[in-house]
């Protein structure tokens, strides 16, 4: 039966292809769409040499000295974002302040302007520019990558595959066999463990050594919170199979349980960006509890002892899905 779980993904290039190939090309793209960057440069216009020259004292704008006309030009066509002008009463900005560079562009001419007539800042700064490993996006973006790898074939890998078997009466006859019928759902149980390793050593052995994200835990614990993880998934899966007869509608109950989780959990940004009312029933929902624990063990070296809530939410989501999944699940 397990030999049928290996089959029945290898000859599927969907399977294949969804499982394990599509989180490292799309770790691989958001990762260099996302990677760390100095500050741009600015492209700014000035129409008088004394503007220009104020201009080009801040390093972060590039000033292209131009008439009135030519600067106007410029900005319509968007070769610059911004055109400084001098004015009765000092400097006129012209720009688009619907445009977020725009408006970057005039707070930082204006910085230049007003130091070069003489401004002195009240208060003496510095910069100290850090890039740490650990706080980039690519860094956020492999511990979701892995969480929603580890739901997705979890849930869709039993519930297509029981549904698929109940809708071609495949289950009738595994029933009338002598085989013990917990054997049927061990095998799902021992090939979701087999898949695991590629789940979890796909994803990140493509984040260590395309973009040095950091393994900064226990490996060991890592695999544990994913087979944990895995499991409570598993469980869920096997919920939503329980009663139903068709892909199609399988299909729309994997959706409806899915999408949500994909979106709140935190799997491409922070699940923090959401209202504080919603964050006790985010917390809850087990892809965000696997995504925080694979999160803070890879990136802060988080051990079991700091990760209790995430590990009793995975735990009760098997446990309740499991229970629930044996009292529903209907072999015909």
């Amino acid at each position: 039966m397990t030999l049928l779980r290996v089959r029945e993904f290898v000859r599927e290039p969907e399977a294949l292809f969804w499982g394990l190939i599509f989180p490292v090309l799309l770790a691989g793209g958001l990762g260099v769409a996302f990677r760390n960057q100095p500050a741009e440069i600015v492209r700014v216009a000035a129409v008088s040499p004394a503007l220009a020259s104020s201009l080009r004292q801040d390093r972060l704008l590039a000033v292209e000295e131009l008439s009135e006309a030519d600067a106007q030009q410029a900005l319509r066509a968007g070769r610059v974002t911004l055109v400084a002008v001098p004015g009765p009463d000092g400097v006129v900005y012209r720009y688009d302040d619907t445009n977020p560079e725009a408006r970057t562009a005039r707070m930082i001419a204006d910085r230049a302007v007003q130091r070069a007539a003489g401004r002195v800042d009240p208060v003496g700064v510095r910069d100290d520019l850090t890039r740490e490993v650990g706080s980039r996006y690519i860094d956020f973006l492999v511990p979701g990558l892995v969480g929603m790898g580890i739901m997705g074939n979890s849930i869709w890998g039993l519930g297509f595959a029981i549904v698929d078997a109940r809708r071609r009466k495949l289950m009738k006859r595994i029933v009338a066999t002598p085989m013990p019928r917990s054997y049927y759902l061990l095998s799902f149980l021992v090939w979701r463990m087999v898949l695991l390793w590629f789940e979890i050593g796909v994803p990140v052995g493509f984040g260590v050594l395309a973009f040095g994200v950091p393994m900064r835990g226990s490996l060991v614990q890592l695999v544990a919170l994913c087979a944990l993880g895995s499991l409570a998934f598993s469980a869920l899966g096997l919920l939503i199979a329980s009663r139903a007869r068709t892909i199609e509608g399988v299909s729309g109950l994997m959706n409806v349980i899915m999408m949500p989780m994909w979106i709140l959990s935190g799997v491409f940004f922070a699940s923090q960006r959401f209202p504080d009312a919603v964050q006790p029933f985010i917390k809850v929902l087990p892809l965000t509890a696997l995504i925080d624990a694979v999160r803070a063990n890879m990136l802060r070296g988080a051990g079991f002892a700091e990760l209790g809530p995430q590990i009793v939410a995975l735990a009760v989501c098997l446990v309740v899905c499991f229970t629930l999944a044996l009292r529903l699940f209907r072999w015909r």
